[in-house]
């Protein structure tokens, strides 16, 4: 693929080899719809093989959000779909192995709300700053199916098995002075100031030796390596769950913004 290629992301060079890229879907708070989904998984590799690029900052378009997620009609696919199923699973595996593999720094400028597949990106940047007063949460257990896309390979790792434990499974957010405290992400800021915090780390990314700066990436990448079939299988447990009676409860909870009465909850009579 080539940059034009891409229908929904937005490209921007800055100075020094750095590559401003924006998700841009801000009706819908950079939402992630079946072309989305599969352009994140394609985007990593197309910026690792630009020589001209040598640090990427992400962000979202607008003053919202940076992706809350996926579309809700991706969701009621692939509940009724086995083959939807598979190929988000697929393009949801490439988006973390594609990130891990991207030798250049990856820096997230989370200006708004981060949820789902546009979390992953946000929390496998190798440098995070996140608004303040933003939100993110991974929120599959609210939708009814159990934390996969990229939580269980690196949330441990940030913040620590019990805070991963407790979030992972409740879905409550976290703002971005919490998200800092307990080491989801690298800094918190004003929501104004994000993308320049990020483009300033950027530049001072893009001026060092990229040799030391990618194989310390590079060897650092391995600890999330190692919990490669951790993630593996959280990611085909989710995928097992989107097939059950439980999202389609979550589903129709999201649309009608009420509590889902999961059919895995009730006792039995």
């Amino acid at each position: 693929m080539q940059y034009k290629d891409f229908q929904f992301i937005l490209f921007d060079r800055q100075p020094d080899g750095v590559l401003l890229v924006t998700l841009n879907r801000p009706e819908v708070m950079n939402a992630t719809n079946n072309r989305m989904h599969w352009e994140l998984s394609k985007i990593w590799g197309v910026v690792n093989d630009d020589p001209t690029v040598k640090v990427v900052v992400v962000t979202g378009a607008g003053d919202r959000a940076f992706s809350a997620g996926g579309d809700l009609s991706v969701v009621e696919e692939m509940s009724n779909s086995q083959e939807a199923t598979l190929r988000v699973m697929k393009e949801a595996s490439d988006i973390v192995y594609n990130m891990l593999a991207c030798d250049k720094p990856i820096i997230s400028a989370i200006n708004g709300t981060a949820v789902g597949a546009g979390l992953v990106v946000a929390l496998l940047a190798d440098v995070s700053v996140m608004a303040e007063d933003a939100r993110l949460t991974d929120g599959h257990a609210r939708l009814g199916v159990s934390a996969g896309d990229h939580a269980t390979i690196v949330w441990p790792l940030l913040c620590g098995m019990a805070k991963a434990k407790y979030y992972l499974m409740t879905a409550d957010f976290v703002d971005g002075k919490e998200a800092e405290r307990i080491g989801l992400v690298t800094f918190c800021a004003p929501r104004a100031a994000v993308l320049a915090r990020s483009l300033a780390i950027a530049a001072k990314l893009a001026c060092g030796s990229q040799t030391a700066i990618r194989a310390t990436k590079k060897s650092l990448n391995n600890w999330m390596r190692i919990a490669g079939p951790v993630f593996d299988n959280s990611l085909a447990m989710e995928m097992l769950c989107f097939l059950g009676p439980d999202v389609k409860e979550g589903l129709a909870a999201l649309r009608a913004k009420r509590q889902a009465d999961f059919p895995s909850a009730r006792l039995p009579r």
